[in-house]
């Protein structure tokens, strides 16, 4: 005789309720797969297309124009409204974005029009997103605290995955500009489909009233001493460490890829990112939780710009390769260090918006690839530049030395 042991009906409500945020995870994590899978066909714009160096990387940063405005507006607003209303679109824009992408190879201003469209969702998903999952990771949807680490997890994953399999499709697969951006449109609407069943967890009702709407978009907690002396260093350097692995060596690795520069890109995405996610998974026992995670991203950062500066003198793959990885690290610390930073500083009325603003301080980073590029038609050598940085990132060491010693 055998006997089936049955959970409590408790048990298992409560089972369900605490994977409610896996909905807006996989939303998040396609929008962030449609936001990076453009990066290591930067190669293919310039080489097939006959963009310039520049020009791609102006593209690149084009999606910090939808970025910026939908993280101060919308941050701040669902802290108003709710998640649900300020997310739910974000994954279709995604799609819009994708399909643009899809139509515009041989245009730099449709070509920068996606990327818009892409930024928009992008900024919706990492202000809007992350902070409806940090509330999903918390009581009394969850009893954990998990929502820094699966936010940072979810974009890490999306940006890794979208680079590397868009650069083996526009590598080896036919159509190799529509391809790519037409897995993640699919993607992005069946991550629409799915993110209808997450429940609201800040009602309207929640909101202040008697207020009008656009008195929100105000963050006072952004003029807190912790954040300007202490998430303000550390935050370019997200995705300016990012940026230079998977846009800025790539490109100066073009003649040294084996013949093979889309996919080595990829695999440089691959690299950083992967790096930079295992690290986000392993931060408390990395030493990169709690306020020494900043002071630990931005050693990381410093080592990672020696080493970009050693890789762009040698010009071998391995010595990109380990840059690429000692630079994701910096990032994926740098941003989990970051969010948790947001997430003590921040109260229920302001943790959308002061999440935007870190956010949206972090995407200046993506200008880092335009600004070496327009400086190097100068003079400067790139691994003079890398070490600049390397300096710029020590001195932003010493100002957050200064910035937690007080409580």
């Amino acid at each position: 005789m055998t006997a089936a042991v049955v959970a409590p009906a408790g048990a298992q409500q409560r089972t369900r309720r605490s994977r409610r945020w896996l909905a807006v995870a996989a939303a998040t994590f396609a929008i962030a797969w449609g936001g990076n899978e453009f990066t290591p066909l930067l190669a293919m714009y310039r080489t097939d297309d006959g963009f310039s160096t520049l020009t791609v990387d102006l593209l690149l940063f084009a999606y910090v124009l939808g970025i910026v405005p939908a993280l101060l507006i919308g941050g701040p607003l669902s802290d108003r409204f709710g998640r649900r209303p300020l997310m739910l679109p974000a994954p279709v824009l995604a799609a819009i974005g994708s399909i643009t992408l899809a139509l515009g190879a041989d245009s730099a201003v449709a070509l920068a029009v996606g990327r818009v469209f892409s930024g928009l969702a992008l900024g919706l998903a990492m202000a809007v997103g992350g902070s409806w999952l940090k509330e999903l990771s918390s009581p009394p949807w969850d009893s954990g605290n998990a929502g820094a680490r699966r936010a940072a997890m979810s974009l890490t994953a999306g940006f890794g995955l979208g680079a590397g399999t868009a650069g083996v499709l526009a590598e080896w697969a036919p159509a190799p500009s529509v391809l790519s951006y037409l897995v993640n449109a699919a993607m992005a609407l069946a991550a629409a489909a799915v993110l209808v069943a997450a429940p609201e967890t800040r009602p309207r009702a929640q909101a202040s009233p008697g207020r009008p709407w656009w008195t929100d978009l105000a963050v006072p907690a952004a003029s807190h001493r912790r954040f300007l002396f202490v998430v303000l260093p550390v935050a370019p350097w997200v995705f300016g460490a990012a940026g230079s692995a998977y846009a800025v060596l790539p490109a100066l690795m073009a003649a040294h890829a084996g013949g093979a520069p889309i996919a080595f890109s990829a695999l440089l995405c691959v690299v950083t990112l992967g790096v930079g996610f295992g690290v986000q998974q392993l931060g408390g026992s990395l030493g990169a939780d709690g306020p020494r995670g900043v002071v630990v991203a931005l050693l990381l950062l410093v080592a990672g710009m020696g080493a970009a500066a050693w890789a762009a003198v040698v010009l071998t793959v391995w010595a990109a390769l380990l840059a690429a990885a000692v630079l994701g690290a910096g990032y994926g610390v740098a941003l989990l260090a970051g969010l948790q930073e947001i997430q003590r500083l921040a109260g229920p009325d302001d943790l959308a918006g002061l999440t935007a603003v870190f956010y949206s301080l972090s995407y200046l980073g993506f200008a880092v690839p335009a600004v070496l590029a327009f400086v190097s038609t100068a003079g400067p050598s790139y691994p003079v530049m890398f070490g600049a940085g390397a300096v710029v990132a020590l001195a932003c060491l010493g100002v957050t030395l200064f910035g937690i010693r007080r409580p």
